[in-house]
């Protein structure tokens, strides 16, 4: 078991119920293969660059411990969701 962490930016298209409802999707998808140790929303914020001709992004962080095997999965259920402008996963030491 690792250490991750990733940062997901979301669409600004996207209403208060289609972002909460991918918070807990990916919380109970995290929780199912391994185990989550922090959420943090860090809220709308400006990106470096036009990201899909949007200016702006809803950024949120999950911390987690899981098998290196979930993170190919993760990966594509985060490339697939159209919600998701950009998404990072980092190994932690």
């Amino acid at each position: 078991m690792n250490n991750y962490e990733t940062v997901i930016i979301l669409s600004t298209n996207a209403n208060e119920e289609e972002t909460v409802a991918f918070g807990e999707k990916m919380k109970e998808l995290i929780s199912a293969n391994g185990e989550l140790t922090n959420v943090e929303e860090w809220g709308r914020k400006t990106l470096a660059y036009e990201i899909k001709k949007q200016k702006e992004g809803i950024y949120i962080l999950f911390t987690f411990v899981a098998k290196p095997e979930f993170i190919s999965e993760f990966e594509r259920v985060l490339r697939l969701d159209e919600i998701v402008l950009k998404h990072m996963v980092i190994k932690k030491d």
